[in-house]
């Protein structure tokens, strides 16, 4: 089956109110990273809270914790799939790292982007890593993920 582009950018919803943040330079990066990596397939980005990961990581991992991203391939019409993301970790890991929680919602973003294009840090010796931390540097971003376990 061909693969189908769409130069719409991503579906994107905030659906929490407590973690404040600029959405216009988030759905900015959306769309940039909509053209530059995901080469214009389709995928939609849920901002939401603490208590919905954790609902949705004991629900689909088995895991009865919070975490800071999740991804959920599709494929089907070579739509890559769904990234549901917590607003409030995206804001205490910033904290931690010192940097905006602007710049932690596009790393997370960014992670969960590659995850749903197949690549898997736990698996792949090194390449997601690799990966992440080009584009990490090209879009001006600061540690990754993948990079943040071997600090």
């Amino acid at each position: 089956m061909a693969e189908t582009k769409n130069d719409e950018p991503p579906w994107y919803l905030n659906r929490q109110r407590k973690v404040r943040f600029n959405e216009n330079e988030y759905t900015t990066f959306l769309a940039r990273i909509h053209r530059e990596i995901a080469d214009q397939r389709e995928f939609t980005v849920l901002v939401s809270s603490d208590e919905a990961l954790r609902h949705a990581n004991r629900r689909f991992r088995g895991k009865a914790s919070t975490t800071d991203v999740l991804s959920f391939p599709d494929g089907e019409d070579s739509r890559l799939g769904d990234i549901l993301i917590s607003a409030r970790r995206a804001e205490l890991q910033a904290a931690n790292f010192g940097h905006s929680v602007e710049e932690e919602l596009k790393i997370l973003v960014l992670h969960g982007l590659l995850h749903l294009m197949g690549y898997d840090h736990e698996t792949d010796s090194g390449k997601m890593k690799r990966v992440e931390t080009h584009w990490r540097k090209k879009m001006g971003l600061p540690a990754g993920l993948v990079e943040r376990e071997t600090l």
